[in-house]
């Protein structure tokens, strides 16, 4: 989605330098004054518009984090569980 939105940033401000709205580059760097003001313009419009997204991948991401632990901590007490019964029977 960011990338989209940085390719309508970039033909939107590439359609305004053609028609003389906003400055072209010097000399032959007009498209790199096209792509950094285009990354200039997406970059807050994508924080702005893709919040909704970011915040339900960081439940999903949170959410897995939190399974990975549970897992890990299931593991370690079956592991000291094994570990104290060998030292038990010994």
């Amino acid at each position: 989605m960011r990338l989209g939105i940085f390719v309508g940033c970039f033909f939107a401000v590439w359609g305004l330098v053609r028609l003389r709205v906003l400055p072209a580059g010097l000399g032959d760097s007009n498209l790199m004054w096209v792509v950094l003001l285009a990354l200039v313009i997406s970059a807050p419009l994508s924080f702005v518009l893709l919040r909704k997204q970011r915040d339900e991948m960081s439940v999903q991401i949170s959410g897995r984090v939190e399974g990975a632990k549970d897992r890990l901590a299931a593991n370690r007490s079956q592991e000291d569980a094994a570990d104290d019964a060998a030292r038990a029977g010994s």
